[in-house]
């Protein structure tokens, strides 16, 4: 599944609502890691058809960073049936964010 655009107008009708695992990218364009981690997501998403993965640009979406305290980005958040279970901070490989869903 593609990752989606997530602001605080949908965040709660497609993270904390949602059914299932949900994994979140909080990013922004002039990061470098950022950029570095973006493929990895969507390689994640493609293959992992029933997980909903969204991304958060923390410049367009200021609230939804400071609501989970993201101090630094990328940081990765996994919600599961609308609770966040887990967060990693930083690039890291596909292998690590797909042991996060586990």
């Amino acid at each position: 599944m593609k990752p989606q655009v997530i602001t605080k107008d949908n965040f709660d009708a497609e993270v904390l609502k949602a059914e299932g695992t949900v994994l979140i990218d909080f990013w922004a364009s002039w990061c470098g890691p950022c950029r570095m981690l973006s493929p990895i997501v969507d390689e994640v998403a493609e293959a992992h058809p029933d997980l909903k993965v969204g991304k958060i640009n923390i410049d367009e979406e200021p609230e939804l960073a400071e609501r989970f305290s993201v101090m630094s980005i990328p940081t990765l958040m996994v919600f599961r049936n609308g609770e966040k279970i887990k967060d990693s901070v930083g690039v890291v490989p596909k292998e690590q964010i797909e042991a996060l869903l586990a």
